[in-house]
């Protein structure tokens, strides 16, 4: 299914009240749409085997569970040589996949490779981080970070 192509108004009715509220009843979601209840579900069964529904979770926040501080790092890795025996890329792409501070890793065009978000409990946990994991990794040559003075607007839900 071409996932653009393929939705309607209702599909998108249907999306964004999911992103509002993911726990909502099948019931509740077919009034907000104009549906019935199984007309509901199956347009929402339609969407997740298409992959246009990825998935549900429970958002949590940060502050709560004691990850008060975020920030963002760019990362420049070093360039690909005949003593490597896998790429650079490679290297960092398998090992951000188990860093748990990194909640999202985004290659980037320019000047630096990729772009972390990390969210940890305070500085001195930052700093292990970045001392101890990030810079001692050996594809790594360079990263510079930007921290999150104030949050202006958070959200989870694209514009569809």
């Amino acid at each position: 299914m071409n996932a653009v192509a393929a939705l309607d108004a209702i599909d998108r009715r249907i999306l964004r009240a999911l992103q509002e509220n993911g726990r909502i009843t099948y019931d509740e979601l077919a009034a907000q749409v104009g549906l019935s209840g199984s007309a509901a579900l199956r347009r929402v069964k339609r969407l997740e085997e298409a992959g246009v529904i990825s998935g549900y979770v429970a958002l949590v926040k940060a502050e709560a569970v004691g990850l008060g501080l975020t920030a963002y790092l760019t990362v420049r890795l070093t360039k690909h040589t005949e003593s490597h025996q896998r790429n650079p890329m490679e290297l960092f792409h398998a090992s951000v996949q188990a860093w748990s501070e990194v909640i999202e890793c985004a290659a980037l065009t320019g000047e630096m490779d990729f772009l972390l978000q990390v969210v940890v409990e305070d500085m001195a946990h930052y700093s292990r981080f970045v001392m101890d994991t990030l810079l001692k990794h050996p594809a790594v040559q360079d990263c510079k970070t930007s921290f999150v003075m104030q949050r202006l607007k958070r959200t989870t839900a694209l514009p569809v």
